[in-house]
């Protein structure tokens, strides 16, 4: 009669361990990354009662139950963050705790620091590569991603510019049309250079190129070059030729005292086509462009699919500037949760390996998006229903119990 006491309040036990466990997945139900966990239940030894063929075996009850996460892919929902990221199949972010300890979440909800290093919610830091001149190397060691804010990135100079436009080809002799193009100099500073287009008889115009004189140390508006144009029956440029193509323009003592300008302008696409043509339309630009860069710095930080650290700086130059790492684990069931969303090792984790996101058996960063929990709320409130009932009959067979042991008892003294 007694083992029936030790086996109804193992079940309890077990129950009330299992009830427990449901609680906490309900709790985490909009926890981001987070895996919802099952509880495994194992019977004890069972003992033998009688002998030959009257042989019975009473069972001990349920011994302490095994928690096991689930690691099944949850929802990748998206949100728009620039430094949301989630993990579409296996793997997992590598982070840093205070510690130095190395750890591993699904969570991807990152922010940039006060300090400019990319971190966790709960401020682990995010572990990546680098970049070197906007190059990555996902075979080095990682570290601590940290974005170089408040570092200017240098202005560039102009060393070529083109421009896409047409001349009206009924424009009367002697008309003019002018096309403004803007230019960088070694210091960041922007000249807006003036192509000036005057038709000299039909299918001929010439041109002149112009700077401000106020950009210009000696003053007065200097004339960078200078020439003819002429246009075949069909509209396209015949002179300068192709053959002839660049022209080059000459910028000397700049007022702000940068360096001197050598730019190339490009009169022909790369297939041979020119870029200006003369045709019965309006005047008018379709397009200037040129490789200046003015001086910048980081204006906002995003994390692009794939994983990429991608910083954009206020003269619109986007530079990537790291990448992160994503650790495959043999065994995720091995996993310590410590809180936070993070994971340590244990003994039966096996070998990790960190590498780039989308090779080996690691998942796809997805970018601007987060991982939703696992947690089904029907399922868990089915299994809270059955540990209910299965404690409330536990607790029957212990009331039951004593009930037998008053009788035997009274049998004793009436």
């Amino acid at each position: 009669m007694f083992p029936a006491y030790s086996v109804a309040l193992s079940a309890l036990q077990a129950d009330s361990t299992a009830i427990d466990v449901v609680g906490n997945d309900l709790a985490n139900l909009d926890t981001t990354g987070y895996k919802a966990t099952e509880v495994e239940f194992e019977d004890l030894m069972a003992q033998s009662m009688g002998a030959g063929q009257n042989t019975a075996q009473v069972g001990m009850g349920v011994g302490p139950v095994c928690t096991v996460a689930n690691y099944s892919q949850g929802t990748i929902t998206s949100t728009g963050g620039s430094t949301d990221v989630a993990l579409q199949g296996s793997g997992f972010f590598v982070v840093k705790n205070s510690d130095g300890q190395t750890l591993y979440t699904r969570d991807g909800n990152f922010q940039v620091n006060a300090s400019g290093t990319l971190s966790t919610a709960t401020g682990e830091t995010v572990q990546g590569w680098t970049a070197v001149n906007g190059v990555v190397n996902p075979n080095g060691p990682v570290s601590d991603l940290t974005i170089p804010t408040g570092v200017l990135i240098p202005a560039t100079a102009t060393t070529t510019m083109g421009l896409t436009a047409n001349l009206d080809s009924t424009t009367a002799t002697g008309g003019t049309f002018t096309a403004p193009i803007k230019v960088i100099d070694s210091q960041g500073t922007s000249h807006t250079l003036s192509v000036n287009f005057k038709q000299t008889s039909a299918n001929n115009w010439s041109y002149t190129v112009t700077i401000p004189s106020a950009d210009l140390s000696k003053g007065g508006t200097t004339t960078l070059t200078s020439g003819t144009m002429t246009f075949d029956s069909s509209g396209n440029l015949t002179s300068p030729a192709a053959s002839a193509d660049p022209q080059t323009l000459k910028i000397t003592g700049l007022a702000d005292g940068a360096a001197d300008m050598s730019i190339d302008w490009s009169l022909y696409n790369s297939d041979g086509s020119s870029k200006i043509t003369q045709y019965d339309q309006t005047s008018g630009v379709g397009s200037t462009s040129q490789n200046g860069v003015a001086a910048g710095q980081i204006s906002s930080v995003a994390l692009q699919t794939g994983g990429l650290v991608v910083a954009t700086y206020s003269n619109g130059q986007q530079v990537t500037v790291g990448q992160l790492a994503v650790a495959s684990i043999p065994n995720p069931d091995g996993l310590l949760s410590v809180g936070n969303n993070n994971y340590e090792t244990s003994a039966s984790t096996g070998a990790i390996s960190v590498g780039a996101a989308d090779s080996g058996d690691r998942g796809q960063i997805v970018a601007g998006s987060l991982e939703s929990s696992t947690v089904d709320i029907a399922d868990e409130f089915t299994r809270m229903l059955t540990y209910e009932r299965s404690y409330q009959a536990a607790s029957r067979v212990i009331t039951t119990s004593d009930q037998l042991v008053q009788d035997t008892m009274n049998l004793i003294h009436p």
